[in-house]
């Protein structure tokens, strides 16, 4: 059995940082659709806003679906990318793989 990046490390990879505090992983993309493992979490409806981790100048808005709270503290947080380019999408699921 493979161990994520997230257990590895006892959190979540900072793929991304929020504006209020925290960071999430990546975990997978599929069209405007987002799951992240997220240090924080969020109610349904909420929107958030981050920066790309690799390029803070870039940033990254999810409407969250809800999240999940995990074993290990993190959460499991699922939403729509609002106002995404292809060219984020495509750098998001680059970091999913």
């Amino acid at each position: 059995m493979s161990t994520s990046s997230a257990e590895a490390t006892g959190g979540p990879v900072a793929h991304i940082t929020w504006t209020k505090g925290g960071h999430a992983e990546v975990v997978s993309v599929a069209g405007e659709s987002i799951v992240l493992r997220s240090t924080t979490s969020a109610p349904p409806g909420a929107r958030l806003e981050a920066k790309l981790g690799s390029d803070p100048s870039i940033p990254v808005k999810v409407k969250s679906y809800g999240t999940h709270k995990e074993a290990d503290g993190s959460f499991t947080l699922k939403g729509r990318l609002i106002d995404a380019t292809r060219e984020l999408r495509d750098r998001l699921a680059a970091l999913a793989a």
